[in-house]
């Protein structure tokens, strides 16, 4: 492993090492947002959200109103899949669904009720489960359903979870038709061992033709999920399927460290324990997949996504406009978020909320007509200030001291005295630089960028039960 993320204006810092893993690596939050989710709390329900969404109308009416980002939650799996952490239903009954899209058309009216129709949105997301357990005619009520609710034109990034076992050419051809114009493929891994061990069988062949299908389709950007610390995977395997991943060359890669809790995720439970790799296996896996990567002229946008230098995440990364919210890295600005469907969550102004996470409490809450918020949070102004940081170091890997003092009025050295040194053990590491002005992540600090930030975590700072968390690494 002789490679580190490349990190832009910072000279080369040493290696990740065995060492230096056991040292910093901890469970912690992957800060999608923050305050992270597990801090949502009951007292906060739909009627928050209708106030929060009807300030937001008045705002609009006041002025240009500000684009939305929305996410629909599509739960349905045919199979499981042993790692998977996500709010899933696995059933092979497809009528489900007709229920289900019969809730989304209440749920999208009464958001629509107190947020006025017609708003702009500059980006929709179907994630899941499976989006494409639906059906071609239900794939279309849903959209259809969404674009008589809010602005979405050619200008809307439309994207599209697909799992390669349910999806064909034809299909690919329909999403596109729809108006989707990015996709991304759940590959995990190809190695037939793997897939296996964590049952989701789906052949090197089978994904080539896909992506090549898309392509030709004009999707703007064709993202691949891979997942690192697997059973069964080796450093060897796993080289092969990087690899094979980098003939196909995607616009986007996300490359995530499989996190194993099975004591939260029941699927997890099927999974051998002793068939995982070693945490030293794990270094060599990532290490090896970001210098295959940079190798094959990806660019590092952080902690776990690569893009080619001309798609939009890399321009956005070299511009300064990368974002992060709760689907990722994006380019979008820090609009708000409307969440749709079963456990989806969202954020309307300075707000945080959750849907209901089972589908009969999901069902019942829309049944008496109210909207399905089961849990929030209302931020502070700390929880703001904390967030800027948070979100500098996660998308930029570095802290302007001044833009952050003069957005909310405080001084950096005064208000996080504590925090700065905290990082020092970090700087003597060679993960953190604190300038006269600034704090910057050095390359190798890209690897635990999580740890760089959960110093500024003053949530987690006072918890003692941080194992609920993934690995860093």
């Amino acid at each position: 492993m002789n490679t580190s993320p490349a990190c832009e204006n910072v000279d080369a810092a040493p290696v990740l090492s065995e060492a230096l893993l056991r040292r910093f690596d901890a469970p912690g939050p992957r800060y999608t947002s923050y305050p992270t989710a597990d801090r949502f709390v009951e007292a906060f329900g739909a009627q928050d959200l209708c106030n929060a969404l009807q300030q937001r109308a008045q705002g609009a009416v006041a002025g240009s109103p500000l684009p939305l980002s929305v996410y629909v939650h599509i739960p349905f799996c045919e199979s499981v899949c042993y790692y998977c952490a996500c709010n899933k239903v696995i059933t092979k009954h497809h009528e489900r669904a007709g229920e289900y899209l019969d809730a989304l058309d209440s749920e999208i009216a009464l958001v629509v009720a107190q947020a006025r129709s017609g708003q702009p949105v500059s980006q929709l997301h179907f994630g899941g489960g499976s989006p494409t357990f639906l059906s071609d005619a239900e794939l279309q009520r849903v959209v259809d359903a969404l674009r008589r609710a809010f602005q979405i034109d050619d200008t809307t990034e439309m994207s599209i979870e697909v799992d390669p076992r349910t999806v064909t050419p034809e299909r690919l051809a329909h999403c596109r038709a729809l108006g989707f114009n990015r996709i991304s493929f759940g590959v995990q891994d190809f190695d037939a061992q793997v897939q296996k061990a964590v049952h989701r069988v789906q052949p090197f062949e089978s994904v080539r033709e896909l992506m090549l299908s898309a392509r030709s389709l004009g999707f703007k950007s064709i993202n691949a999920d891979l997942i690192y610390g697997l059973p069964r995977q080796t450093p060897q395997s796993f080289a092969r399927t990087v690899q094979q991943i980098g003939e196909l060359r995607p616009d986007r890669i996300a490359l995530y460290a499989y996190a194993h809790l099975p004591q939260r995720f029941k699927p997890q439970r099927r999974i051998v324990a002793d068939e995982l790799p070693s945490a030293a296996q794990r270094v060599a896996m990532l290490g090896d997949a970001i210098a295959g990567f940079l190798g094959r002229g990806y660019q590092y946008i952080g902690m776990d996504h690569f893009a080619l230098p001309d798609d939009a995440l890399a321009v956005a990364k070299r511009q300064g406009r990368l974002h992060r919210n709760f689907q990722g890295y994006s380019t979008q600005p820090d609009c708000d978020l409307v969440g749709l469907g079963v456990s989806s969550i969202g954020k309307v102004g300075a707000n945080y909320y959750q849907n209901a996470k089972t589908l009969p409490e999901y069902y019942d809450a829309l049944r008496q007509g109210q909207l399905p918020v089961q849990r929030g949070i209302a931020l502070t102004r700390d929880d703001v200030l904390r967030r800027a940081v948070i979100m500098a170091l996660m998308c930029q890997g570095r802290v302007e001291f001044e833009s952050i003092e003069l957005a909310h009025l405080i001084q950096m050295r005064e208000y996080f005295a504590r925090e700065l040194e905290a990082l020092l053990p970090m700087v003597e590491a060679g993960l953190v630089v604190i300038e006269e002005g600034a704090i910057q992540v050095t390359a190798t600090g890209w690897y635990v960028v999580r740890a760089v930030a959960m110093t500024f975590d003053r949530w987690l700072q006072s918890d003692k039960l941080r194992e609920r968390f993934s690995r860093i690494i």
